[in-house]
């Protein structure tokens, strides 16, 4: 009977054991970014983000590899968009003027999602205006969907006429900073300010 509670015991410290462990990793302990997280992905973090093949303002094939050489930050959109890509890439390019004045360089990324339109060329003249370090992504439009379900992106082209140039593309808004060999780190909603965006990346860079 003694040999019985011993093992009982024995199983439940390793129980006791097991459970806090699982709640320190979900109160953010073991996680070195967890002072500067504002936000949760349902699934973890690790659901976000991955592989990739693009086609970048030169014409050249990249992957992921080749584009999150440094803190990056990436958003999915199109040059045709009406008001809000140029808005958020704007404020994109904001926080990275405000980090470069701390001595914090992170790479901007616009990766389209209308490669109809979207060329090469194209990209690299809308990315020109907005930040000269700015990388415009295109690709086919397998490839772009790709990228797109990789990092959990929605887009869709609305009805339109076959020959219609102007059609609109809805899709979604958010920014996402990727490390090299971390991948993604955290996502940016359309309501953070650049001073806002620029400390909380300065954050995550200053804990890598």
């Amino acid at each position: 009977m003694t040999r019985i509670y011993a093992i009982l015991a024995a199983a439940l410290a390793i129980t006791a054991v097991a459970v806090t462990w699982m709640m320190t990793r979900q109160n953010g302990e073991g996680d070195k970014y967890a002072q500067c997280r504002s936000s949760a992905v349902a699934g973890g973090s690790s659901k976000i983000g991955g592989p990739f093949t693009l086609v970048d303002e030169t014409g050249k094939t990249v992957t992921e590899k080749d584009v999150i050489d440094q803190p990056t930050l990436l958003y999915f959109g199109y040059t045709f968009c009406p008001d809000v890509c140029p808005l958020d890439n704007a404020r994109n390019a904001e926080a990275i003027e405000i980090l470069e004045g701390r001595g914090k360089m992170v790479k901007p990324v616009f990766i389209s999602i209308d490669p109809e339109r979207d060329t090469p060329e194209v990209m690299a003249e809308f990315t020109d205006i907005l930040h000269p370090r700015m990388l415009g992504l295109t690709g086919t439009a397998e490839q772009v969907k790709a990228a797109s379900m990789a990092y959990r992106t929605y887009f869709k082209k609305q009805d339109a006429a076959a020959d219609d140039k102007y059609y609109l593309v809805d899709h979604s808004t958010f920014s996402y900073l990727s490390f090299p060999e971390e991948g993604f780190i955290e996502f940016f909603n359309r309501d953070v300010t650049p001073e806002q965006m620029a400390d909380r990346i300065q954050c995550f860079v200053d804990a890598r």
